[in-house]
């Protein structure tokens, strides 16, 4: 890996193997900057927005909810400005635990990659859950296990292949719903104005009547709008998937920032412009209550089959995310086997570079996780989901807090920052908030009955992780006992 203008050249913390041991072949750079912009909007835009939206609007309130999404937008504008650095001074695959490791300490970095790892598999069974439920409206003789082991089959055959074969996928996956978002948009926005050419009873203009409710612009007050919040953080969880793709880029030094701005600049415009619509067209307490609100507009604007159409297009969201998801899981696994944190055998890869056997071992575990979620649903799987709602918000402190880490090493080892391919700018102002804000979305999980099972879960696993790492390697940075210089090691943070 190559140092950084002013940075020392490092080893790994955990050594590799030697030459004659180490695999001829590795991971392949064969994707775009659209590809990955289609990554992280498939890893974003999935059932949270097209069936929860609903929710959304009815806690906070049409204008609410508007505010809480813009926040959550400008907390992910934040975190992405601290990962394009890092993703550019570090373009390997499974990335977000190398930043932690280099910048923080090994045993962040490991913790770090496992809540991530845990995070997605469990998204997993979720994913395949949904989508066979929701193939019983056309096929309702099939049993949902049926489909979800279909499903399995078809996304482990897609990442299979190659990465730019499930970059492609991922691609015309992700257009679907981005298709259908803004269809969202320009017909809705249109029929807020009083113009529905689709419709046979041409409901009038509604303009922003629906934005004042009984009980005021705020009906459950300001403390609707800062839980719906916490709730948009993790609607917005999937947008680093840029950093696990950095290692099968091309040229990362010009598509990730490229990808990075147009993937915040989309998610800005798709989701707050689709909430506005909404908001504008339906009653606060009738959004989402009996359907997606995505159906109710399509109906109101007189849509044909909308929620046959709608049916497609939210099991396409949830493939695309199980898409990423799997994706993501196969690199996490990779690049810990890498680093001697998982078995060495997961490092393995075919011809064209795809880690099969992580791959293999990432979609059983997400089949057993949809098993729990049958057998055990209000204990294992109960621990599972909450351990990975609490990882989104976990890894994104750990990226934010890397780079902060990372800038500051560089500019006490006489680094000029003028020489990064990319800048996080604001610094160090922009970190620090990033991580004030997250941190502060911690707590305030506390305070919410709904989601307070995440604190109780996550903290004991992080401490756990950490507590494995020290008891099997000690504070000091090294592997199977053969330790590594300090002095060649130090990441400007302890431990």
């Amino acid at each position: 890996m190559t140092p950084l203008p002013g940075e020392k050249e490092l080893p790994n913390v955990l050594p590799r193997t030697t030459a004659t041991q180490v695999p001829l072949r590795t991971l392949q750079r064969s994707m775009d900057a659209r590809h990955l912009i289609m990554i992280a909007l498939g890893g974003v835009i999935g059932s949270g927005l097209f069936l929860s939206s609903g929710y959304t609007i009815s806690q906070a309130g049409p204008l609410g909810a508007i505010i809480a999404y813009l926040i959550g937008a400008f907390v992910v504008w934040l975190v992405m400005a601290c990962l394009g650095e890092l993703a550019v001074a570090y373009p390997v695959s499974g990335a977000f635990h190398i930043y932690a490791v280099r910048s923080i300490g090994p045993a962040t970095g490991f913790t770090t990659a496992w809540l991530y790892w845990l995070c997605w598999v469990v998204a997993l069974g979720s994913e395949f859950t949904a989508s066979g439920i929701l193939m019983q409206r056309w096929f309702p003789g099939v049993p949902v296990w049926v489909w979800c082991l279909i499903f399995a089959a078809v996304l482990f055959g897609l990442n299979a292949i190659s990465a730019r074969v499930f970059g492609e996928a991922e691609f015309w996956f992700s257009l679907v719903k981005v298709i259908a978002i803004v269809a969202l948009i320009v017909l809705g926005g249109a029929a807020i104005f009083g113009i529905t050419p689709l419709s046979a009873e041409h409901p009038g203009a509604v303009l922003l009547g629906n934005f004042t409710t009984p009980d005021g612009l705020f009906p459950h007050g300001v403390s609707g709008v800062l839980i719906t919040s916490l709730a948009v953080f993790y609607a917005f969880s999937g947008s680093e998937l840029i950093g696990v793709a950095a290692g099968e880029t091309k040229d990362p030094a010009k598509n990730i920032p490229k990808a990075l701005r147009s993937t915040v600049l989309r998610l800005v415009v798709l989701f707050v412009g689709s909430i506005a619509v909404i908001a504008a067209i339906l009653p606060y307490d009738q959004a989402g209550v009996t359907s997606s609100p995505f159906v109710d507009v399509f109906e109101y604007v007189g849509v044909p089959f909308a929620a046959d159409i709608m049916n497609f297009v939210i099991i396409t969201a949830l493939l695309s995310a199980g898409n990423s998801g799997l994706f993501s899981c196969a690199r996490m696994l990779f690049s810990l086997a890498e680093e001697g944190h998982a078995p060495r055998g997961l490092t393995r890869l075919t011809r064209r570079g795809v880690p099969i056997v992580a791959l293999a071992v990432s979609i059983v575990v997400g089949l057993v996780s949809l098993l729990t979620s049958v057998i055990a649903a209000d204990t294992v799987y109960l621990v599972l989901v909450s351990i990975a709602g609490f990882a989104v918000v976990a890894v994104w402190m750990s990226i934010v807090a890397s780079q902060f880490f990372h800038r500051r090493r560089l500019l006490q080892e006489g680094g000029r920052v003028e020489d990064l391919a990319y800048r996080t700018p604001f610094y160090p102002a922009l970190p620090i908030l990033a991580f004030v804000l997250l941190f502060i979305s911690v707590v305030a999980i506390a305070f919410d009955p709904n989601q307070v099972a995440a604190l109780y879960f996550g903290i004991p696993f992080v401490g756990a992780c950490y507590l494995w790492f020290w008891l099997r390697h000690g504070r000091k940075r090294h592997a199977g006992g053969s330790p590594v210089e300090p002095d060649a090691v130090t990441t400007g943070a302890g431990e």
